[in-house]
C-alpha cells in the first residue's frame, strides 16, 4: 500500500484531501484571468469552488506541474504593468462548472505522478463530470 503522503507535491505539500469535496453543494465559481491589452482574457489561471457553507476550495497549478487543491479565499486582482493585469471574479458561466452550479459533488478521482504529486482531479456531479488538470503548468478544465 502506498501512503497518502507520497501523493503530495514535493514543493507544495498534499493540500486539501480531495475526498473532503464529496457532498459539497457548488454555489459559485470564482476565477482569475490574465488580461493583456485588448486581447481576450486568458485563463482561468485559478478557480475557487465555493460551496453552500461559504467554504472556498482553490484549484490551480504549481510551477512544478502539480495540481494544487487547497482551502483558501479568492485573492484580489493585481496589475502587472506592461504585462497586463490579473482580474478575479465570478466566472461560473465561462467554465465547465457552469452546468453544475447548484449540484452536489458525488464522487472525486485524483491522478498522481511519482515526482510531481497530484496532476488531475475529476469531480462527478449528477449531470456530468469536470476534470481539472495541470497541463504544461497551466490549469485546464474539461467537461466530461
Amino acid at each position: 500500500m502506498v501512503s497518502e503522503k507520497s501523493n503530495g507535491c514535493p514543493l507544495h505539500g498534499g493540500g486539501a484531501a480531495a475526498q473532503s469535496l464529496m457532498g459539497r453543494l457548488l454555489e459559485e465559481v470564482v476565477g482569475s484571468q490574465h488580461v493583456y491589452g485588448s486581447d481576450a482574457p486568458a485563463g482561468p489561471l485559478d478557480v475557487w469552488l465555493i460551496d453552500d457553507r461559504g467554504t472556498s476550495v482553490h484549484v490551480t497549478t504549481g510551477s512544478d506541474g502539480c495540481l494544487i487543491v487547497e482551502e483558501s479565499e479568492p485573492h484580489t486582482g493585481y496589475d502587472m504593468g506592461d504585462w497586463g493585469r490579473v482580474t478575479v471574479g465570478a466566472i461560473g458561466n465561462e467554465t465547465p462548472f457552469a452546468d453544475h452550479i447548484g449540484e452536489s459533488i458525488l464522487a472525486v478521482w485524483e491522478e498522481h505522478e511519482p515526482n510531481t504529486g497530484r496532476v488531475a482531479l475529476e469531480l462527478s456531479f449528477p449531470r456530468g463530470r469536470v476534470r481539472c488538470e495541470s497541463w504544461a503548468e497551466d490549469l485546464r478544465l474539461t467537461r466530461m
